[in-house]
């Protein structure tokens, strides 16, 4: 991967302040794939004890969001247009891992699956399963008045 992708990548990430409050970390970067991490709190859990729907969906968006991007031309962002999520099971334990892959890259779309799973680092099972839909722009400027 490009040093530029990369940067973009990091930047998704540092300057996204609900990821930043919800604790999301990245793991690893490579082209086309983003691994992140979140250490797990009595916040992201429903009323049950499992993980919430939300932040399951949070993970996997945001890191289909940074392996996109990774594969993305300099000045360009990637912004979500469609989502879904499969639950698979039901989510306990000490943190979620999720592993964003981009099955197809494009000039205007890009789509990536991310797999979200969660319980104890001797114990990761698959717990949810999204399809993410980028939309691949160039953000206009903003005249400064």
């Amino acid at each position: 991967m490009e040093e530029h992708n990369k940067n973009e990548v990091e930047r998704i990430f540092s300057s996204a302040p609900f990821i930043a409050d919800l604790g999301l970390e990245p793991v690893s970067i490579e082209s086309g794939e983003c691994r992140s991490r979140l250490v797990l709190e009595n916040r992201h859990l429903q009323q049950d004890g499992f993980v919430h729907f939300g932040v399951q969906a949070s993970v996997a968006d945001h890191t289909a969001g940074a392996a996109g991007a990774s594969m993305a031309k300099p000045g360009q962002i990637v912004l979500t247009s469609d989502f879904s999520l499969k639950l698979l099971r039901s989510a306990k334990g000490t943190h979620l891992d999720c592993v964003a892959t981009v099955l197809k890259a494009g000039s205007s779309l890009t789509v990536v699956e991310s797999e979200v799973y969660c319980g104890t680092p001797d114990d990761m099972r698959l717990v949810s399963k999204a399809t993410v839909t980028l939309a691949i722009v160039s953000p206009r400027e903003v005249p400064v008045t």
